[in-house]
């Protein structure tokens, strides 16, 4: 994102915009949602287990890529990239929307990128101690 900030607002937007219509694929949703549902379905898990040593890792592990990992992406970058889509990159207003944009996008995809390998991390543990 800092690379795209350096270009032309022009260059950065459609590059973005390209970006994003290019990064939604089949395998891509596959493994995002799919982690999702394989997450979601080990919080149940351990709330049956909860008196085994791996639930709470398992718990936490799918927490936090369901509330750190999913909940941002649906509420925050998937409207701005929707919203950035219809945004004309030689357009008067492209200059204000793109930076808001990557200001925006940049902290909220921080969150993402954190909370990633921490549920990993947990559900690794879970996998240890399972």
């Amino acid at each position: 994102m800092k690379d795209l900030g350096r270009l032309p607002t022009e260059q950065g937007a459609a590059a973005m915009q390209a970006i994003n219509v290019a990064a939604v694929t089949p395998a891509f949703m596959t493994a995002l949602f799919g982690t999702a549902l394989a997450c979601d379905a080990s919080a149940v898990w351990a709330l049956f287990a909860w008196d085994e040593r791996f639930a709470l890792y398992l718990l936490v592990g799918g927490g936090l890529y369901l509330v750190g990992t999913i909940l941002p992406t649906i509420s925050y970058p998937v409207p701005r990239n929707e919203a950035l889509a219809r945004v004309e990159p030689h357009g008067a207003d492209a200059q204000g929307h793109w930076g808001r944009y990557l200001s925006g996008w940049t902290a909220w995809n921080h969150v993402r990128i954190a909370s990633a390998p921490a549920a990993a991390a947990a559900l690794t543990i879970a996998l240890h101690f399972g």
